[in-house]
């Protein structure tokens, strides 16, 4: 015996799009390995093991994508990240 139920579901249409950044961080021949994984632990929230590895990247490519958001998110951190001495920028 089977029994048939009847359930409605509201399907919402409203779609927010928003567009997704990249917060780029550059090498240089100024800063050491300590300070650039203590920026992006302090500044980006990452783990000590993603800041190393980023600081390798970053070292052996010439930069890398550490953070990626809304531009209006990646801002205070690219604005902190130069204070500091480091070139990033938001692509």
């Amino acid at each position: 015996m089977q029994t048939h139920i009847e359930t409605d579901v509201e399907v919402l249409e409203e779609t927010v799009e928003t567009e997704v950044r990249t917060l780029v961080v550059f090498n240089d021949e100024v800063n050491t390995f300590d300070w650039v994984i203590d920026t992006l632990i302090k500044v980006c929230n990452h783990t000590p093991e993603q800041a190393e590895q980023c600081t390798l990247i970053i070292h052996f490519k010439g930069k890398c994508s550490v953070k990626e958001g809304e531009f209006d998110s990646l801002v205070p951190m690219r604005n902190e990240i130069c204070h500091r001495g480091i070139s990033a920028e938001i692509c």
